[in-house]
């Protein structure tokens, strides 16, 4: 039996962004070995996507360089467009409303993620390959500045997940609307990321799952038209933790594994490992039941499947396309 690949992702950004401060700390690298470690344990490649305030850090640095040197993980992008240099005025308070960088101009973006990539590929000495969107909100341009950036893999897309509901800019239109997206790995076409294609950037979506039924789904949707007069988005459960959704997040793999899924992608915000640090795990309580957690769904996992960090996943895809790759690239220093 060919065990599907496990992916850990883990967005790699300031503390406790959702409650938009004016001012962005990075104290949740104080709490990223534990995780680290945990992963080690099971023997789990990691995936750290990494914006502009933890690139900065000095002892996320030192984090970063010490997975590198172990190999124990890689280190990726992830952009917040609102506080990633170059600055530009897109609303009145961007890091209030913390728009999409698919809203800024379309040179903004272009200097954005050069900027970021720089900063990444110059402090680690290590090519960026893996990359996320902030807030989720992908689109075609956006792909084609990483594949001029040279990125290989990315994993912004949602499947099932309208989040034209989630407002960036108050002058916009919202999100990605990821609803019609595939829901398994595919090469993108360059000119329509909803389709797979001959370019050279895979796309890994994440884990998700419906919630409910097809028919239950339906009938909300209407029930949400007539009642609120609004359309709502469907909704699903992600591999992801949330307080109490262990029984979730094994149903999903389960299912991934009935289903014979080729992949198993989780994720995590850094800052939901510290206390404090996200609406989600308010206190060393909380932590502590997330770890619980982590241990049950690992130990299912440990034995199931084949943990890859995003770049490992991409050559494994790219064999399959004949495409021949060292597996040792992604460690060399440039």
């Amino acid at each position: 039996m060919n065990k599907p690949t496990l992916i850990l992702t883990i967005d790699t950004e300031g503390d406790n962004l959702w409650h938009n401060s004016d001012k962005i700390t990075t104290k949740n690298t104080n709490f990223l070995p534990r995780f680290q470690e945990l992963c080690e344990k099971y023997q789990f490649k990691t995936t750290w996507l990494t914006n502009y305030e933890m690139s900065i850090d000095p002892q996320y640095i030192e984090f970063a360089k010490n997975i590198i040197t172990n190999k124990s993980g890689e280190i990726g992008m992830h952009l917040h467009a609102w506080n990633n240099p170059p600055l530009y005025n897109l609303t009145q308070n961007d890091l209030c409303y913390q728009p999409y960088l698919i809203e800024y101009p379309k040179k903004i973006m272009r200097e954005k993620v050069i900027y970021i990539t720089s900063l990444l590929e110059d402090t680690l000495q290590i090519k960026m390959r893996a990359h996320r969107a902030g807030r989720w909100a992908f689109n075609t341009f956006y792909a084609k500045l990483l594949i001029e950036q040279g990125y290989q893999v990315d994993c912004s897309v949602t499947p099932k997940i309208n989040w034209q509901f989630s407002i960036g800019d108050p002058q916009g239109s919202g999100g990605t609307n990821y609803q019609k997206f595939f829901d398994y790995a595919y090469f993108i076409d360059q000119h329509d990321i909803s389709k797979a294609g001959q370019s050279s950037l895979l796309e890994v979506p994440m884990s998700t799952q419906y919630k409910h039924s097809e028919f239950i789904n339906q009938i909300k949707k209407i029930y949400n038209n007539l009642y609120y007069k609004k359309k709502c988005s469907t909704s699903v459960n992600w591999l992801r933790p949330q307080k109490g959704n262990i029984a979730q997040m094994l149903k999903i793999v389960k299912n991934a594994i009935l289903r014979k899924k080729d992949y198993l992608e989780f994720m995590i915000h850094s800052s939901e490992l510290m206390p404090g640090g996200s609406p989600t795990f308010k206190n060393k309580k909380d932590i502590d039941i997330l770890y619980d957690n982590l241990e049950e769904l690992f130990n299912y996992l440990h034995m199931r499947t084949i943990s890859r960090s995003l770049s490992e996943y991409y050559i494994h895809k790219s064999k399959n396309r004949n495409v021949h790759l060292n597996d040792e690239n992604f460690y060399i220093n440039l």
